[in-house]
């Protein structure tokens, strides 16, 4: 590994603590280095803060030593006025003389304009250093902008005979499959995902709340196909915990392509990841309409003999752990 790919390993590791917290802005991570040591380090802040390569310079004590120092950034720098003013400008300000910069930011409001207003300055700038590392932690980021959609995580638990739901129950809650450490897990990536969806049978059979309980972070943008709009408004998800927005047949028509067409209302509201919780039904739609970039996938310890048959889909395993006596594998799809 060369001390470039060290360093900018590094910046998507402190990118990652910006995770659930900056969207729809992206999570990068920023490091100044001065004679091959560390001086500053920075992540970008939640929505309307500053960016990583702000903070980076702020940690930075003795600013004198800026001017002989190496900026390292997960995502090209902005050039253009936002929420704040542009990065570009700021590390031009400071005289830093070297950037590293680990993949070019494809929105079309920078897309390579920080890496020229650099270079016009004098800057000495290094580009693709672990550059798939950095498209694949900033995989939301770049699906919303190039795909047009947000990044859709699918996710389910099916028993020991391959079932998401029994045929019949008693309550109208969840029948639960997995423990109750696969569940806090969810939890915790409802708070890293800007939005959760589910279908209309999902609320009336469980009335789930969709909200972080079993977690600390931010409640994610409630999403909920109601095609009949005959879900009663007494129902956990329209509760005053998240926000919600229900997508029915005004303005979708449920005769076709209907994943598509959540996509573009999702990629309107300026949604850059959803996770999709269920049901079977609308886990398939998405499924067949190749609507999704990973499946995460809990398989309990229990059995149902019958009942809803979990998705059937097809990826790419790219792991899989014990949670106890559950196995969770992720699928990405190729």
């Amino acid at each position: 590994m060369t001390n470039h790919e060290f360093y900018i390993k590094r910046c998507i590791e402190m990118g990652k603590n910006g995770l659930g917290n900056t969207r729809p802005n992206p999570m990068v991570g920023a490091v100044i280095v001065h004679n091959n040591s560390i001086i500053g380090e920075g992540y970008t802040s939640a929505y309307g803060g500053n960016h990583a390569e702000v903070n980076a310079i702020h940690s930075v004590e003795n600013k004198a030593l800026l001017k002989a120092s190496t900026l390292y950034v997960t995502l090209e720098p902005c050039s253009h006025f936002g929420k704040t003013p542009p990065c570009s400008d700021l590390i031009i300000k400071h005289d830093i003389p070297n950037v590293v910069i680990g993949c070019i930011d494809d929105n079309e409001q920078v897309a390579g304009k920080g890496i020229k207003k650099l270079m016009e300055a004098g800057v000495n700038v290094i580009v693709g250093v672990l550059e798939n590392d950095c498209k694949a932690h900033h995989k939301r980021f770049f699906t919303f902008h190039n795909k047009k959609r947000p990044y859709i995580i699918l996710k389910w638990a099916e028993t020991s005979d391959g079932f998401i739901a029994p045929e019949t129950k008693n309550e109208q809650k969840p029948v639960w499959i997995t423990n109750t450490y696969s569940r806090q897990l969810v939890h915790k990536w409802r708070t890293e995902e800007q939005a959760i969806l589910v279908g209309t049978n999902t609320v009336l059979q469980d009335n789930p709340g969709l909200t972080v309980r079993n977690w600390t972070g931010q409640n994610p943008t409630r999403i909920v196909i109601d095609k009949d709009l005959k879900l009663a408004k007494d129902y956990h998800v329209f509760n005053n915990d998240a926000e919600t927005i229900v997508i029915s047949s005004d303005p979708v028509d449920f005769s076709q392509n209907i994943a598509k067409q959540i996509c573009d209302i999702l990629f309107k509201n300026d949604i850059n990841s959803v996770i999709i919780e269920g049901g079977a039904k609308t886990l398939q739609t998405f499924i067949n309409e190749d609507l999704w970039d990973e499946a995460r996938v809990f398989t309990g310890n229990i059995s149902f003999k019958n009942g809803t048959k979990a998705p059937v889909f097809t990826g790419k395993l790219i792991s899989e752990e014990q949670i106890q006596s559950d196995t969770l594998k992720i699928y990405r799809n190729d």
